[in-house]
């Protein structure tokens, strides 16, 4: 059995180490979030679509984070100083090996640096460049049962964090749920993102870690992860809860199924003049096999 640590992820895992001494003596969110994450990390950028990349001024503070505020602005103001110490990650349900994971896990894992566009349903576009890792890894890791079909995805349920979940009429039923067929999470383009433009997530972005699936519409890349659960049944996600007419399960961009309220057909790019048409699967087609025979207007 090989019992010696690759000495690339000693590395890693030493540099992290670092920070955390570091953060020890005040707020570790602020501490690690100044840090450049390119100390940490020299894999290369994967953008094989070279993409234009959103200015990062507009990716942190264009936001939907209705746990802090329906308001853009509001939520970034009310995100300010989110404070990550002690994170945790339960991964448990229908596997052969569940864990609890620590952020300092997850640098573990082969981080990378990925390129993707993010098309929301409110029919606007960014690009922004990730770091993470892939979904499939940790999948790998806790080896789900042949009967785990699907995989659930639950957001930090603390009121003294998020002000729409300590109010007397939240906006949606807490704590935010999502969730992924099991194919669709094991999929090479699912990402597990800690980062974005070489620094850790700011609170507002979903801090420290959240899900990027970049074919599906902006609300199913859940933030703040605290549980991932391999299933049997597909999950009832808060989207749905909250309009199950307007909401599907599915969630992948197509621009010819429209929302009951608007067009899907052309987005707002963030940062440009013009609008440009959406593509199907937000332009990406390798995931067109998942949903081989199924009615796309059926399964939205």
């Amino acid at each position: 059995m090989q019992e010696i640590t690759d000495k690339r992820l000693y590395k890693r895992r030493r540099d992290f180490l670092k920070l955390g001494a570091l953060a020890s003596t005040a707020c570790v969110q602020n501490l690690l979030a100044s840090q450049p994450i390119s100390q940490i990390l020299n894999s290369p950028i994967k953008n094989p679509q070279n993409l234009d990349i959103t200015d990062k001024s507009h990716a942190t503070t264009y936001v939907n984070f209705y746990e802090f505020s329906t308001n853009k602005p509001e939520a970034v103001k009310l995100a300010k100083g989110f404070d990550a110490t002690g994170w945790k990650v339960e991964v448990s349900g229908l596997c052969e090996n569940p864990k609890t994971y620590t952020m300092e896990d997850f640098f573990n894992f082969e981080i990378e640096k990925r390129v993707y566009r993010m098309r929301c349903v409110e029919a606007w576009s960014m690009v922004i460049p990730w770091i993470g890792f892939g979904l499939n890894e940790l999948i790998n890791a806790a080896k789900p049962t042949p009967n785990a079909k699907f995989v659930k995805f639950t957001t930090l349920l603390d009121k003294s964090k998020f002000p729409d979940q300590n109010a007397t009429f939240p906006v949606l039923k807490y704590p935010y749920v999502e969730g992924l067929r099991l194919d669709e999470a094991m999929h090479p383009l699912t990402l597990l993102a800690v980062g974005m433009y070489d620094e850790l997530l700011s609170g507002q972005n979903g801090a420290p870690i959240r899900l990027v699936v970049p074919w599906k519409y902006g609300f199913k890349s859940i933030k703040s992860i605290t549980k991932i659960e391999f299933v049997s049944d597909m999950p009832r996600t808060t989207w749905q809860e909250y309009n199950p007419s307007e909401y599907g399960f599915y969630a992948n961009v197509n621009p010819n199924v429209s929302h009951p309220r608007w067009s899907q057909s052309s987005e707002r790019v963030i940062g440009k003049l013009f609008k440009q048409e959406t593509e199907l699967y937000n332009g990406y087609s390798e995931v067109a096999s998942l949903y081989e025979g199924m009615d796309l207007k059926k399964w939205f």
